[in-house]
């Protein structure tokens, strides 16, 4: 009697869960320095495989260009020789992190004796839905192997041969090492069917991750019978207060906007005190003019564009909800502190939100009053990143309040259980 597979009536999408499933439990019990050893080499792959990653890359590139798609976004998609020599370094970063496995989160011994200690796990399967960001690809295989997950990578059709190209040199590299290969896949299939097989696939995936815009993160959240942990859109706001330092501000302001625009730590919208408007906003027109920024201002900052440099256009409604992700920005002048905080209360996603100010008091009421995953004092928004925290290559920024807010590094992708150690114990 001829054998039957398990995986005969499978679809490709699910068969791919089920190796996924498999390598996920290989994977949980291995000590740090073998998922160190297979990082590197995934470092190394990456930079003697350059020219292969490179030139399919440039496929993806010229395709949508003569689609007519964004330069932000061409951007996003955009692998040069130095980029990929820059992914390889934060997968080093990586492996000089503390793996969080096994880390005992609380322990104690209870009043009967019984020795409870709760210790980190790893989450198993990790689905990754993502846009045309190919470098999230290495990002989120390099986290996911480190803290002992296996993941299932669904990028954007635009960087379809980026990531095939990408995922064939990790897959090599962590075989290699002796490491379960499908700990890293490619979710089989460009169309929508793929997509939404892995956000029903709940049993054999742990949790899916989307990043990118407001409409995939939507459709994955609205969609999903698979547990989600909800990466946001960036409308982050600096506030340039009455007693900020005036060259502190344009400087914070310019890095925030113009230093890379296409992120979603890039700032979206500038509020001004209006104590200060007089001697700031000439100053930051021509600031943001000379960066080669946009801005869309409301009717009381309009009138400060007359002598300058800048590129001004009246700002509607939907330029306060609006992640521009390019050289745009929308900005006002506010009557105070708490009219800053009313209007990010109000339009912000929950991103990030600077505040310049030379006042210890109105920093603190500003860290108080506004809730979103990172505030910053005196600093430029694109501060929040993974790398930039210290966490290595970030997985996503979530912008939700449930088991990760804010970077996710290491500590985010596990989960915990509890190990009750006893001498024949009896419950009475």
């Amino acid at each position: 009697m001829p054998s039957v597979s398990p995986y005969d009536n499978m679809t490709p999408v699910v068969r791919a869960a089920y190796r996924a499933r498999a390598a996920a439990a290989d994977l949980a019990p291995l000590p740090r320095a073998v998922k160190d050893d297979a990082l590197l080499a995934i470092a190394d792959a990456l930079e003697v495989r350059t020219r292969e990653i490179v030139e399919a890359n440039a496929e993806d590139v010229a395709a949508a260009r003569e689609a007519g798609t964004a330069e932000s976004v061409v951007d996003r998609l955009t692998l040069t020789p130095e980029r990929v020599r820059a992914i390889a370094a934060d997968v080093r970063e990586v492996v000089v992190l503390p793996d969080p496995v096994g880390e005992v989160v609380r322990g104690s011994t209870l009043p009967n004796g019984l020795d409870l200690r709760q210790v980190r796990v790893p989450l198993g399967v990790v689905g990754i839905i993502y846009e045309a960001r190919p470098n999230v690809t290495v990002d989120a295989a390099a986290l996911c192997l480190k803290s002992g997950n296996a993941v299932l990578l669904r990028g954007s059709s635009s960087a379809h041969r980026s990531n095939t190209a990408l995922v064939r040199v990790l897959r090599d590299a962590v075989g290699g090492a002796g490491l379960p290969a499908d700990a890293i896949q490619l979710v089989p299939g460009e169309n929508r069917e793929s997509v939404r097989e892995l956000m029903r696939a709940r049993g054999l995936v742990d949790v899916l991750i989307p990043r990118g815009g407001a409409s995939l993160i939507r459709t994955v959240v609205e969609g999903s019978t698979v547990p989600v942990i909800e990466t946001g859109t960036g409308n982050c706001h600096v506030y340039v207060d009455a007693e900020a330092d005036l060259d502190m501000a344009v400087d914070i302001l310019v890095n925030s906007k113009a230093q890379r625009p296409s992120v979603c730590n890039a700032a979206e919208t500038l509020l001004v005190h209006q104590d200060i408007a007089d001697a700031f906003v000439p100053r930051a027109l021509d600031a943001l003019a000379e960066a080669g920024v946009t801005v869309h201002a409301d009717q009381r900052l309009l009138p400060y564009a007359e002598g300058t440099k800048a590129t001004v256009v009246e700002a509607t409604v939907e330029d306060w909800e609006t992640e521009y992700l390019s050289y745009d920005i929308a900005a006002g002048i506010v009557d105070s502190l708490e009219q800053a905080v009313e209007h990010i209360r109000l339009w912000s996603s929950g991103h990030t939100e600077a505040i310049v100010t030379t006042s210890q008091r109105t920093a603190r009421r500003f860290t108080q009053l506004v809730d979103s995953t990172t505030v910053a004092v005196n600093a430029s928004t694109r501060f929040t990143d993974g790398s930039q925290f210290g966490f290595g290559a970030e997985i996503g920024i979530s912008t939700q309040k449930l088991h990760a807010r804010g970077p996710m590094g290491l500590p985010e992708l596990t989960s915990t259980k509890y190990i009750l150690t006893g001498d024949g114990h009896t419950r009475g």
